[in-house]
């Protein structure tokens, strides 16, 4: 309690790197914050290029059963890549000032939250535009999946920016794993495909299920694609393993951050 009472009392240190990273992020360009939503409704136009025309996929209107998964799928991502390197980037910060360490992961975290959020603006757009639509009532469920998929992303983050600072050739490791984490993920193809392949095998099947990424992006589709109040027994595991997730973070950032200053 003391620790997180600690974070609370530079809150406005966590805010104002969350601004400093979301409008660095395109500094520079000609289009600057507008690039938050061209970006994803460029991929959106690629995805309906390739899946309705070239592509043709069995699955009604590809591209959006693919888009609503994609973006939290991004969320997640970075903070498992770009997340690691949160600390090693905010090396002479670490050294130089004495602060809650893990207002950095915080701070990346959220920061890539809101671009998250600012993406969803793009996939309602598109939603309600094309006619597709949308369930209010099911939509309601969306902020909690939301948040379960910010409480897990945090843990990733506080656990592999820590390892990151002494083991620096995790970074380019990452990468490779969230390649693979994402075609172990129901991000391109749907949970009935897997139940299908792993029906006769159900240990497969019950470690797949504890990804924990599966529930979250199978809650958003479900709310978005399907406009279907998620399954309770699937949002229950989602805050099962948010809570373990962020708590293994969040205990092996405080045993390895002494030695920050060190390593760095």
């Amino acid at each position: 309690m003391s620790s997180l009472k600690e974070i609370y009392e530079y809150r406005q240190m966590i805010f104002s790197l969350v601004k400093k990273d979301l409008r660095g992020r395109y500094k520079g360009s000609a289009l600057g914050f507008l690039w938050t939503f061209i970006n994803p409704l460029l991929q959106l136009i690629v995805y309906t290029l390739v899946f309705s025309v070239i592509m043709r996929s069995g699955i009604e209107q590809y591209y959006l059963f693919l888009f609503v998964a994609l973006v939290p799928w991004i969320f997640f991502s970075s903070a498992l890549t770009s997340g690691a390197n949160c600390i090693l980037s905010s090396q002479d910060l670490v050294k130089k000032i004495y602060f809650p360490r893990e207002v950095l992961p915080i701070a990346h975290t959220t920061s890539t939250f809101v671009n998250m959020l600012l993406s969803f603006v793009v996939v309602f757009v598109v939603l309600i535009f094309t006619g597709f639509g949308i369930n209010p009532v099911a939509c309601l469920f969306l902020p909690i999946v939301m948040i379960v998929e910010y409480i897990i992303c945090l843990g990733i983050c506080m656990l592999f920016s820590a390892l990151t600072v002494y083991f620096r050739d995790l970074q380019s490791i990452l990468s490779i794993i969230a390649m693979a984490w994402q075609f172990l993920t129901p991000v391109m193809y749907g949970q009935e495909m897997v139940e299908d392949a792993l029906k006769a095998h159900p240990f497969l099947m019950t470690v797949w299920n504890y990804n924990p990424t599966t529930p979250i992006i199978n809650a958003y589709r479900q709310i978005l694609y399907y406009k279907q109040i998620p399954d309770l027994s699937n949002m229950g595991t989602a805050v099962m393993l948010g809570i373990i997730v962020c708590f293994v973070g969040w205990f092996a950032f405080g045993k390895l951050q002494k030695g920050f200053a060190e390593e760095l």
